[in-house]
């Protein structure tokens, strides 16, 4: 049994130490857990009414367990930084719901995934990597992929989508899509993945849009409760149809097939926050419409 599964009552900032403690994390003290508050990673505690004055806010035990999730995965990751810890309470949240996770502490931990600097540049290039991934075309040229992961990446930065933006972004996808080489002269529109589900050009540049729009309202505006709350609510209602249609999906997906294979655990705690900011942009795009 792992050591937080015995824990079954909630707890005082102490007690949080003294769990990280007996679960081998010795550096963990009051300090980082105040940091890791603010950063969403833990959740505040609820204020008690004092009786001697000295009475302590309470933790549940459900922070107390996701302390020690958090501070394992550390341990078997060291190389995780604090945003990709960030998506544990988060997709604690988006799944299994405000009883793990309330809402405000989910808004502290999505902004800590996404990041400003160096790291929502990461974010971002990691993205725009696997969107080539998914429709790179043998004869594509290596000028035209590396422009496709510069575009990308900049809009997953927050890079605003101007007109001009847009037509270099069309050509961008296209070059690595569709190369003249192979499509100019033939006109066909190539579509990557199952029948039920093909991915376009078109289908691309939309994707992009969506996540620049995302982005951008983030950086510059948060996400309020209700816009989170709202996309919560989206992301597992698709989520839902998704997964019923997965298994066909998958056996008509052919060489993209493993993109919808059956997601691991991991996977889909390190996919939360993508999955929320995809959903904050479609939410955001139908209040433009």
């Amino acid at each position: 049994m792992q050591y937080w599964e015995s824990i079954t009552g909630p707890g005082t900032i102490d007690e949080l130490v003294a769990d990280a403690h007996a679960a081998g994390h010795a550096d963990f003290n009051a300090r980082l857990a105040h940091a890791w508050i603010a950063k969403g990673i833990l959740g505040s505690p609820q204020k008690r009414t004092l009786h001697r004055g000295s009475d302590k806010a309470l933790h549940s035990a459900h922070q107390r367990r996701l302390l020690l999730i958090v501070l394992d995965k550390r341990r078997r990751s060291p190389e995780l930084k604090l945003n990709s810890l960030a998506q544990i309470p988060l997709a604690l949240w988006l799944w299994w719901g405000e009883e793990y996770v309330v809402v405000q502490q989910a808004q502290r931990a999505f902004s800590t995934w996404l990041g400003r600097s160096q790291r929502n540049k990461d974010v971002a290039r990691e993205g725009a990597v696997g969107l080539l991934r998914q429709i790179d075309h043998p004869l594509a040229t290596p000028t035209a992929r590396t422009r496709l992961v510069r575009l990308v990446t900049d809009l997953g930065n927050g890079r605003a989508l101007t007109p001009r933006g847009r037509a270099e972004l069309v050509d961008a996808v296209r070059e690595v899509m569709e190369p003249d080489s192979v499509f100019a002269a033939s006109g066909i529109v190539r579509a990557v993945g199952p029948v039920g589900a093909p991915m376009t050009c078109e289908h691309v540049i939309a994707h992009a849009e969506i996540i620049s729009l995302a982005v951008q309202h983030v950086l510059r505006a948060g996400v309020s409760e209700q816009l989170l709350e709202e996309a919560r609510a989206s992301a597992r209602a698709w989520t839902a149809d998704y997964l019923a249609e997965r298994p066909g999906l998958e056996a008509a997906a052919g060489s993209l097939a493993d993109a919808f294979r059956s997601p691991t655990l991991d996977e889909q705690v390190n996919t939360a926050g993508k999955r929320l900011l995809y959903t904050v942009g479609l939410l955001l795009r139908q209040r433009q419409q």
